[in-house]
């Protein structure tokens, strides 16, 4: 299994939406009162990605798995050096259960760690759907930091997560 990473930037607008909205499918069926509202979000993060190439842009790439589009990755490099934040982070799929969200991760870290960044920062949340990415941060190290209400739905929580690299 051959991953590369590449930027969003070399594809067309839209990618970064229709990946998102595929890997969501099922979350987003699930209770759609809440998450559908999520489409507008990442709508305007796909807009953002192709009109600043040189900050949104530059912090998002795309996940090949043997030259087929498996995934993204995204972060937020702005509070460096005391922390990054880990954005988007999305598998298709016919494609999860490979190891390549944690990939993905690995190589949000080594690029936080090229930047010097001391602590990576993320956060999901406690649906059910979102349970193996809980997993997936934990067995990568990350602790978990505290829990609050999601704001669409207070039965939901936020669940925090940091990483200290340096």
């Amino acid at each position: 299994m051959k991953i590369e990473f590449t930027t969003a930037l070399d594809q067309k607008a839209g990618i970064i939406v229709d990946l998102l909205k595929r890997s969501y499918t099922k979350l987003l069926s699930s209770v759609p009162q809440y998450w559908s509202q999520e489409i507008a979000n990442w709508e305007e993060f796909d807009r953002d990605v192709f009109q600043f190439p040189d900050t949104v842009g530059a912090c998002t790439f795309l996940t090949w798995c043997d030259g087929r589009l498996v995934g993204l990755g995204s972060y937020d490099n702005r509070p460096r050096p005391h922390w990054g934040i880990i954005g988007h982070n999305c598998i298709l799929p016919e494609f999860r259960g490979r190891g390549i969200g944690k990939q993905q991760i690995r190589e949000i870290l080594h690029r936080f760690n090229t930047m010097k960044i001391i602590l990576a920062k993320v956060s999901t949340n406690d649906h059910p759907f979102f349970i193996p990415a809980q997993r997936m941060y934990q067995a990568l190290g990350f602790r978990e930091t505290r829990r609050v209400p999601w704001e669409r739905n207070p039965e939901i929580n936020v669940v925090e997560y940091e990483k200290r690299l340096c």
